[in-house]
């Protein structure tokens, strides 16, 4: 209380900020995918490898029996046959020897691949028809 009387209240404005959303179409993208198939030739080398047997007569008498062993830096592997012979003492003979060549061969080849490959293709659509409701901001606290 003053003086003059009792206070006065006078009601003032006041303004409440809501902050809503809304989605907006602005435009539309379809995207077209075209597979080609291209018939390309190949070509690569191929290495076949195979065995030659030869046979060589040695008739020679040895003191012990010789071992298998390899020749030619790997490539040939030399085989001892032997044979006893029955004589008034026995001598072992190196009756032969076999050998095998590793013979490596290289061929190049063509082969026909198909290779795939796919382009695309982007379309650029305009939005389609908004919709009124769309347009309304959707606010928090509403139920729509």
């Amino acid at each position: 209380m003053t003086e003059q009387g009792p206070a006065q209240v006078i009601p003032m404005l006041r303004e409440y900020l809501t902050l809503g959303h809304r989605e907006v179409e602005t435009g539309r993208v379809r995207v077209h995918l075209a597979t080609t198939t291209e018939d390309r030739t190949v070509r690569a080398p191929l290495r076949h490898q195979r065995a030659e047997v030869e046979r060589v007569a040695i008739g020679r008498e040895v003191a012990e029996a010789p071992g298998i062993r390899e020749e030619e830096d790997g490539a040939v592997i030399v085989v001892p046959v032997l044979e006893e012979v029955l004589v008034t003492r026995r001598r072992i003979i190196l009756k032969e020897e076999i050998r095998i060549r590793r013979v490596t061969t290289t061929e190049i080849v063509e082969t026909t691949a198909a290779l795939h490959s796919q382009v695309a293709t982007v379309e650029r659509l305009p939005a389609a028809t908004p919709d009124p409701e769309s347009r309304r901001p959707r606010g928090d606290g509403d139920d729509t």
